[in-house]
Parts: structure tokens; sequence; C-alpha cells
């Protein structure tokens, strides 16, 4: 799950930045009852045999490198279990042994001895350590008075590093407090050093906060709980607040991408899907690819992080599985990455967008009706919308074509209300399986999709990055039917057992909208000769609402959706599903 640091490292730069922050304050002799108790000891301590340590006053078993020095000549020449540098602090009220190799720090208490030399019986020893791959930061630890902005009375070293509690991760301190000057200075030195060797941990970002998100909550999450663990981290973070819907998608095909190593959102869905909808078009962009026809596309150049401050948070819960904002900056600041399939929504052979996860039919509509009425609060217009689409529920009429992930082996389902099924297969002997027929809703999704109202997820039965989608086929039924469909989404029991649901996986889907007159027959998919470039992305008339992560999409009434492994990565994890405990949606 973690990285190890790299094997080479040069310490100019940890060296002048320590000096930076040791440089005002003079050598302070140590202060330490256990180094003058030792002294007394001494000769006594000769004497005795067995197991008793000595605990003299600090104590190093390297020098302190000098500049022209490499430091992993120190460090990773050793066995990652062999001692860099040794010393004693106080931890608590207590001193400490405490030790530094290349995977860890370790501290073990100091027993007391009794006046003839013996240790004091005492309760057993809470040695503790920290994996230097939880550890983000290290810093100096000073006294200073009201409103000293520098200096200030060395107090020791304070260790910053993560702890996991189920799906969350917390950012903890250890303290370890010394007044000796150069003994903070070498342990500065060396644990700057081997933090500094981790690769994969981002040390510029680029960062878009959408201030309207959920309740104007964003700028206030992302100043107040992820910008000073950045900051902790020395990461230099490139703030933009976007101004409009487009802002980060326009700033993404412009400006340049080689100063940063990834790029972060703090936003809803929405806003998370057009941030990976631009880094994967500047991709296509800077690769030379035609988006006006079928093409294969590359992979995003960085990698996206997801700082959860929308309404549903659905890829942030799941590539992190929980809505947690100092989890998804600590996923982000440790390096963690995930690969995840990202799926392509094309008409007419020209590519439309970018996305995760798609909904036509109650979905569409639903959504489509919540941005009539964005006048009122968000919670609010979501209830109403969902109520008013319930309301006048309509099934669409649609013939709907799949290829399956293994072509020829689905086994055969029962004939259900979707209405008649038939199998072809195209120019490439790719397997497609059509029906025709009146559909509620459908949905086609290449991650789980886990959310507080589907805490197993809108497709609990696909994952990250396994190369497919799951789509959603909810036939015509009643709408107290329908109802009781949505209901299990929030509950234990299986939402897709009823007569009037399938569920499939596919590699990719065609969905033609036949009412109203929306589609022609002249236009197809499979005709990548049409001459694409003079036909409008977006019609007014004959356009079908789409919900594509949480963003409306008014497309043409045909739709070509792909899906393509491990297109971007995204900061987190790989979690089945999330721990927390599911909210209660009160919406149906």
């Amino acid at each position: 799950m973690f990285e190890s640091p790299r094997k080479s490292i040069t310490v100019r730069g940890v060296w002048s930045e320590s000096q930076e922050e040791l440089h005002e304050m003079q050598p302070v002799s140590p202060v330490d009852t256990s180094h003058r108790a030792a002294k007394k000891k001494k000769k006594k301590r000769k004497t005795q045999t067995g197991s008793t340590r000595s605990v003299s006053a600090p104590q190093l078993s390297t020098e302190a490198p000098s500049e022209t020095e490499n430091l992993p000549g120190d460090c990773t020449q050793k066995s990652n279990d062999e001692p860099i540098v040794r010393g004693i602090f106080q931890i608590g009220k207590r001193s400490h042994d405490v030790v530094l190799t290349a995977s860890r720090v370790t501290w073990t208490p100091i027993q007391p001895e009794t006046p003839t030399g013996e240790l004091q019986p005492a309760a057993p020893l809470n040695a503790g350590f920290v994996e230097l791959k939880d550890m983000f930061a290290v810093k100096v630890k000073r006294r200073r008075m009201v409103g000293q902005q520098s200096g200030g009375t060395l107090l020791g070293i304070t260790l910053f590093h993560c702890r996991r509690k189920g799906s969350k991760l917390k950012d903890h301190e250890t303290h370890l407090n010394n007044l000796s000057v150069d003994h903070c200075e070498i342990w500065f030195k060396h644990l700057k050093a081997l933090l500094n060797g981790f690769r994969d941990r981002p040390k510029a970002l680029k960062v878009f906060v959408n201030p309207m998100s959920h309740k104007k909550e964003a700028l206030r999450v992302y100043m107040d709980e992820v910008a000073p663990l950045f900051k902790l981290a020395d990461i230099e973070a490139d703030l933009i607040i976007t101004e409009k819907k487009g802002h980060a998608l326009s700033v993404l095909k412009e400006c340049r991408l080689d100063n940063y190593d990834g790029v972060v959102c703090v936003g809803g869905d929405g806003s998370v899907a057009e941030v990976a909808h631009g880094l994967l078009l500047r991709a296509q962009m800077d690769a030379g690819r035609d988006t006006d026809s079928i093409f294969t596309p590359v992979q995003a150049a960085l990698p996206l992080g997801v700082i959860p401050a929308g309404s549903t948070d659905i890829v942030a819960c799941s590539v992190h599985g929980v809505r947690h904002p100092v989890t998804a900056a600590l996923h982000i600041i440790m390096g963690h990455r995930q690969p995840v399939d990202v799926c392509s929504f094309s008409s007419l052979g020209r590519l439309l967008r970018f996305g995760f996860s798609a909904m036509f039919g109650f979905g569409g509509h639903t959504l489509a009706f919540a941005e009539r009425h964005r006048w009122m609060p968000p919670s609010q217009r979501r209830e109403f919308a969902l109520i008013k689409t319930l309301a006048n529920l309509k099934p669409e009429d649609c013939e709907l074509s799949f290829q399956p992930v293994k072509p020829g082996t689905d086994e055969p389902q029962e004939r259900t209300k979707t209405g008649s099924r038939k199998d072809v297969s195209d120019n490439d002997g790719r397997s497609w399986q059509t029906t025709q027929g009146l559909f509620l809703n459908i949905s086609i999704m290449a991650i789980p999709c886990l959310c507080s109202m589907a805490p197993r997820g809108l497709a609990p039965n696909t994952r990250l990055n396994n190369g497919s989608m799951a789509l959603i086929m909810v036939g015509n039924t009643s709408r107290s039917e329908f109802v009781k469909h949505l209901k299990r989404y929030n509950s234990i029991n299986n939402q897709f057992s009823f007569s009037f649901v399938e569920t499939h996986t596919v590699k990719a889907v065609k969905l033609r909208a036949r009412t109203q007159g929306c589609w022609t027959d002249e236009v197809s998919e499979e005709n990548e000769e049409v001459d694409s470039k003079s036909a409008p992305i977006i019609s007014s008339e004959g356009s079908c609402p789409w919900n594509v992560d949480g963003d409306l999409l008014e497309a043409p009434s045909e739709l070509y959706i792909r899906v393509h492994p491990e297109l971007l990565t995204l900061f987190g994890e790989n979690l089945e599903e999330a721990e927390e405990s599911p909210i209660k949606c009160s919406c149906i």
C-alpha cells in the first residue's frame, strides 16, 4: 500500500533548511536527569551482569553528515532495522530511548534505578513506534512569546503522521522533547532526508475550489481542514477559485501542467466530473487525438485528488470509502494512488465528454427538473425534483445495444417487461445484444458509486478498475414497485431482485431514444464515416437529458458509451465499501 524511501538523496537541501530553523538558537545543554544518575552509577554498572542497559546522555550511532556527504551512504548501506541515529528524548512525562532506522522511529521508556543500581519494578514498558511510510512531516518545536514570529526557545522536534481508523485517516503528532540544538539538528536532518526519499508524494498541486458547492462551504473546508495539512507537508498549492461552470475546464485546456505533481478538486460530483474531463481532454489534445472520431484515448498525465465538499460525493466515497476531507487530503499527501476506469460519451462519432457514471430516464429527468429550480435550497430542490418526477413517472421507448464483457458467455436471462432481445455482431466480430422496449431508468456506471443514500453502491457489482461497466435496466412497471426498487438502495436488501430489473457487465452501450421522433435511422454510431464535424453536439430539438456524474448533459437521442480501463489515476485506495454508518435518506 505504501512505498519505500528511495535509495539516493543528497542532504544539501536538508542542511540549509535545518540551519535556517535552528540558527537563531545557541546550543543549550540538554536537561536529562538520567544523565546525571548514570554518571554516579557508572562504576557500579560495570560490575553488574545481565541485561541491564546503559542510559547515559544522548548518544548517536552516526556522526552528522557533512555537506558533501550523501545521507543514503549512512542510511541505505544498513539494513532497515539497523540504527541510523539514536538518542534520548522526553515523550510525555518520561525519558525514552529513541532509535531511527530506515523504516521507522522506535522509542522505549527508560527504567529508573534504585540507589543500589538496580532497576525499579514498574509497570510494563509501553514502547511505541511510527513507520516512516506513515509520516509526512517533521518540524522543529519552539516556545514563542505572544506576537513573536520567529526564534523562540527550542523544545525538540515533532513528528506528524497519519493513523487509520476504519476507512478514515487522521493526522497525529508525536513530540520528541530535547533542549540540545545539536542533537535536534542531527535528528531533523536525517528525518527530513528520509521523508524526501518517497518519490510518489506530490510537492506542487493545482487546486480548484468551487465556492458554490453544496452549502457554499467548499472554500472553508479547504482553508480550515486541507490547506494547513498541505502547508505542513511542504506542498505548494496553486489555488484557483472557480467563478462559473466550465472555468476549471478552460483553465486546464490552456495552462501549463509541467510544474505540478497533481490536480486537486474541492467540490461535489459535478465539479469533480468537470476537472476529470478537463484533465483527460488535455491529455488527448497533447497527444494529438482527434476527438471528432471514434478514437482510443490516452491516460491523463497527472493524478486527480478529490476533496469531498458536495451533497453526495459519489466519486470521493467510491475511492476513499468515506466522506472525510482530512482523509482525502492525507491520501494526497502520502501519495496513495488508485487507477480508475472512465467512460467516454460520444454521439455521431464525436466526443461529448468523459465521465464515471450516467443515468437516462428517471435519473436524467430528475436532475433536469432540479436544474430548473436552482433558486431553491439544494436539499429542498432535490427532494422536490424527486417527488415531481415520481408523480409524472413515464417510461422511455428505447433501443438498447450492449457488448458483454465476455461475448457469447452471458447466461440466458428470462424475458422481462423490457421487451425482446436479439444478438448481432459488428464487422470486428464483437458480439452485441440488442433489446427494445419501455424503460423507466437506465444506468451505466464504471465505478461502484458509493454514497450515504446507497451504502452498498448504486452499482455494487462493479469495481474501480475492473475494465467494465455495470448496465442496470429498469423496465416499465407501476409507480409503487419502482419506489420499492429505489428504497432498496438504502437497505441491505438486493435492489435488483425484481422481475423488471436486469443487470449486465458490459464494455460498450449504444442507446437510441425512440420517443417523440428524437432519432433518425440515417445516423448510426456504427457508421464512422459520417461527416460528424458538420453535425451539432447538442441539438435543442430531439435532445434527451442525461445525468452524467451529477451534471446535466442535454445529449442527442443516440449515445455511444465505452469504458476505458485505468484511464485516470485518483489519489486514494481501492476500498470495497464505506465503513461509516450510512446516513438515512428521508426523500423517499
